[in-house]
């Protein structure tokens, strides 16, 4: 019981770091109505909201992972965490390819599937965002042309 609340205690310091973070955005006074920080706060709202789920209501036997699982979270972890270095030179589309297909290949582990997922996932984000909403996404390396 005490991991699931010291795990909702954490979360909620996350999502109010967050929020704060956020509602430091600089905006200019030519911009849509939602502005710059509507998305980062609508993301720390939730997550605050779902960190007080373990506080208020932890679970009375919680089961832990064992030391496999923790590896592949720590492997994601610094797929993700390397993403988010190299999206500038590599461009949102190989980027995003190669972190979601390594990702997918933890989870699978069948190299075709995840390939695929990491290419289908990468076009469909970029279309969405690009292309739906508008946002400018980088989506070709600076080697290739922007």
């Amino acid at each position: 019981m005490k991991s699931d609340r010291l795990f909702g205690l954490i979360s909620l310091g996350v999502a109010l770091a967050y929020i704060a973070s956020a509602s430091q955005i600089e905006t200019s006074f030519i911009m849509d109505p939602m502005g710059p920080k509507a998305f980062p706060i609508i993301i720390g709202s939730v997550l605050g909201l779902a960190a007080l789920v373990p506080i208020l209501r932890p679970d009375a036997d919680p089961q832990w992972p064992d030391r496999s699982r923790f590896m592949k979270l720590a492997i994601a972890l610094v797929v993700l965490m390397g993403y988010a270095l190299v999206i500038n030179d590599l461009g949102f589309l190989l980027s995003t390819t190669l972190a979601a297909g390594l990702i997918s290949y933890q989870i699978s582990a069948k190299a075709p599937q995840a390939a695929l997922i990491g290419v289908s996932l990468a076009v469909g984000l970029y279309a969405v965002f690009n292309l739906l909403l508008g946002l400018s996404l980088v989506g070709l390396p600076p080697f290739l042309g922007r």
